[in-house]
């Protein structure tokens, strides 16, 4: 599990295609020293496993795999050499909870439709981020809400059943990858997941209600109770 408090970014050295799958190298100055193999990192809200640690004897960085359906459903798709990642490591138990509960399991990729700053010319500004989420999702984003995007822990502000709105930061736009990204990128997102969770109970209930309602007398006797 992660919070959505990103702490570092970094970089994409390499990208390579291995076999069926995608291997990628990732340039991490803080974080490469405290990961082991097998570790869970979320990579721009993804959550990976960390393969080899300090390759070639070089301790800043670290590698991983992504599978064809990483690369299909994620915006892990577009990275290339030179690309800035979010990178968190998972969240121990009894640590504060910060942001919200993020899995690194995408639901879908939103295009950036606009990034600007509310005050241009100051480079202490807030930035208005607004992005098209992919039908799938819409049902578990609500204003005020929370969303993750590129596994950056967020508030809806705005929503209007198609775009989310965003406040960002300066801190966040600054310390993230968001400042990398220009209108038309693909950006991963994940609904909370306890929305998600607490909207599938809903919706079962609902069916449960449905199907109690279709026990009636009639139908009892017809299939012969």
């Amino acid at each position: 599990m992660f919070t959505g408090l990103i702490q570092e970014t970094g970089s994409v050295l390499s990208v390579e295609r291995r076999g069926g799958v995608h291997h990628i190298t990732i340039h991490a100055p803080s974080l490469a020293a405290r990961l082991q193999t097998g570790d869970s990192i979320a990579v721009s809200g993804v959550c990976l496993t960390a393969l080899a640690i300090a390759p070639n004897g070089q301790p800043d960085r670290f590698e991983a795999d992504l599978a064809e359906e990483t690369v299909s459903r994620t915006s892990l798709s577009q990275l290339a050499p030179g690309t800035k990642v979010n990178l968190e490591l998972p969240t121990p138990a009894g640590t504060p909870l910060g942001g919200h509960v993020v899995q690194g399991h995408v639901d879908g990729v939103g295009r950036l439709l606009a990034l600007k700053p509310v005050s241009p010319g100051n480079d202490k500004t807030d930035w208005w981020l607004e992005i098209e989420v992919p039908e799938g999702i819409r049902s578990y984003v609500v204003e005020k809400g929370s969303i993750a995007i590129e596994g950056i822990s967020l508030t809806v502000a705005r929503w209007d059943g198609e775009r989310v709105s965003v406040a960002i930061i300066p801190h966040t736009y600054a310390h993230t990858n968001l400042c990398t990204h220009r209108p038309g990128d693909l950006l991963n997102l994940e609904a909370d997941v306890l929305l998600r969770h607490a909207a599938q109970l809903q919706a079962a209930q609902a069916s449960e209600r449905e199907n109690l309602q279709k026990l009636t007398l009639a139908f009892l006797i017809t299939n012969g109770y």
